[in-house]
């Protein structure tokens, strides 16, 4: 990617969107604002980049993703062959220290940002079919798992009360046998349409032979990983969805225990610290590995977290060598296979 000349960046919202063409750092080569985020924007847009030399062939585009607003603009510059780079919010964010704020200057933010990590920015590409419709799937069971949880609540308080209402009562058990059946038929279709693909059922029983991890988790990551083809170096993983322990100390004075950030796919998170909970209750290794780091005096919760780690880590691990896990495996040093024993055995 070094030899582009134009970088672009893209501040999107839901009606329109702000781009900022830069050649060099420090160097806004044109901006427009108030693009509309439709066909007819889109194709203005690539004329006014044009306009001003930028083609597909001299150009990387970086567009923040803030999920389905930036998505028709991604396919549509996709299918124009232009290098589109769709990063993560926070990281864009922590890369400058402006206090000002506005599109204009997070266009040009995103322009720089290509400029700095050029080297490193990879090409936007869809996900399969597949794995898009089983990402809003789940998108919308989470959606209606919450609406479902909420009813229940305030079902289960307005049992309480003195006075009841028949009414209130009879809708509540409506709307949660409504949200019940739709979660159900969600489940059924993404059963039905990851057993329909070989390759991505194959993929969804190797993760969820993992201890605690379930279909649910086992998708998610499936999802997450574009059928767990990238993002597969776990460290990089459980720092992007927000439960890799970051160090912060300065000198002999600034010293804060490591902690993770939170930040990332809150839906995953759960689904981990479930899985978590629960091998910490029924898992003889990871009871051990949790009682022993209790009796050291460690939170709950970080201890939940490491194993929230461990449990990525193995996960991984069992995909890419497309080998289920294994109660009690135990490895073995390659040597005592070929039957050569180090010198100093003899």
């Amino acid at each position: 990617m070094n030899d582009r000349s134009y970088y672009v960046g893209i501040d999107i919202a839901e009606a329109d969107f702000t781009a900022n063409i830069i050649d060099q750092p420090n160097h806004t080569v044109a901006a427009q604002e108030k693009i509309e985020n439709r066909p007819d924007g889109y194709r203005a847009f690539t004329l006014w980049l044009e306009q001003h030399g930028v083609t597909p062939e001299n150009s990387l585009l970086c567009l923040e993703n803030t999920g389905v607003y930036g998505e028709s603009l991604s396919y549509y510059l996709l299918t124009g062959g232009y290098f589109l780079a769709v990063v993560p919010p926070h990281l864009a964010k922590k890369a400058f220290t402006t206090l000002s704020k506005s599109d204009r200057i997070d266009a040009r933010q995103l322009a720089e940002y290509a400029f700095r990590y050029r080297d490193r920015l990879s090409a936007w590409k869809p996900l399969e079919p597949v794995l898009e419709q089983i990402k809003v799937l789940y998108a919308t069971r989470e959606h209606f798992t919450r609406q479902l949880i909420g009813n229940k609540n305030a079902l289960t308080a307005i049992r309480k009360k003195v006075v009841q209402t028949k009414l209130a009562n009879d809708s509540y058990q409506a709307m949660i046998k409504q949200l019940t059946a739709c979660i159900e038929a969600i489940d059924k279709e993404i059963e039905k349409l990851i057993d329909d693909n070989p390759t991505f059922k194959r993929l969804s029983d190797l993760a969820d032979s993992a201890p605690g991890v379930g279909k649910l988790l086992a998708n998610t990551l499936m999802v997450m990983t574009e059928g767990f083809t990238i993002n597969l170096e776990y460290k990089t993983f459980c720092s992007r969805i927000g439960i890799a322990p970051h160090q912060h100390q300065s000198g002999t004075s600034v010293c804060y225990t490591p902690r993770s950030t939170g930040h990332g796919n809150a839906v995953v998170r759960k689904l981990l610290h479930l899985a978590a909970r629960s091998v910490a209750t029924h898992n003889e290794e990871f009871r051990r590995y949790y009682l022993r780091k209790l009796a050291q005096g460690k939170d709950k919760r970080l201890i939940f977290n490491n194993i929230a780690n461990k449990l990525i880590k193995l996960i991984f691990a069992i995909v890419a060598s497309r080998t289920p896990y294994i109660k009690n495996y135990q490895s073995v040093n390659p040597v005592y296979l070929r039957g050569q024993l180090p010198s100093f055995c003899h």
